[in-house]
């Protein structure tokens, strides 16, 4: 489980899946938090719609990618996420950070999102989160409008506004986070 967990906090290689050059949208704010910070490591945009992403090579699915991905961020709409899961557990992702909201789209899909956790051994975090932030790293893997600063003290919260309201505040009082960690509806967490 350490190793699954590591590639979540500390991923060398990132598929923003659903990532976008459409203003507005979550995708969009991904991929600029991912592309606009000080991470070292390789972010590879995916979808079908595009053949560039905020200047990256696009890929039409995580298959495609010819690199070993340590973590899968998905920002699609709720009834492609379990189809997308299942497709990251094949390709042996074993981190992913589900940034879609599946609440409104009924139990089914939470269900079928379990399955195949449990199939490839997978962790996750979501669906429902914001995301996370490793300061440290320089690493942004959020759709929030600004990023943790440095500090000592690790943040988690099912909340995705209060994970916005405490940015802000921290931002205000220039306060550091080590780790930002946004669990969302925790899917996996409530399934072990």
């Amino acid at each position: 489980m350490k190793r699954a967990l590591d590639k979540i906090f500390y991923p060398k290689t990132i598929a923003a899946i659903g990532a976008s050059n459409k203003a507005g949208t979550i995708g969009y704010m991904l991929m600029k938090n991912l592309t606009s910070g000080s991470f070292k490591g390789k972010v590879y945009p995916v979808n079908p719609k595009y053949n560039q992403i905020h200047g990256y090579l696009a890929y039409h699915k995580v298959r495609d990618i010819q690199d070993d991905i340590d973590l899968a961020i998905i920002a699609t709409p709720a009834k492609t996420v379990p189809r997308i899961v299942r497709q990251c557990g094949k390709a042996g992702i074993q981190g992913i950070i589900i940034l879609s909201s599946v609440k409104e789209a009924g139990a089914q899909l939470e269900a079928d999102i379990r399955e195949y956790i449990k199939e490839y051994d997978l962790r996750v975090i979501g669906p429902d989160s914001l995301g996370i932030i490793q300061p440290a790293l320089g690493l942004n893997a959020t759709f929030a409008s600004q990023t943790a600063l440095p500090g000592k003290i690790a943040f988690i919260s099912q909340s995705g506004a209060l994970c916005n309201a405490i940015l802000d505040w921290s931002r205000e009082g220039n306060f550091g986070f080590s780790h930002f960690v946004s669990i969302g509806s925790m899917t996996d967490t409530a399934y072990h």
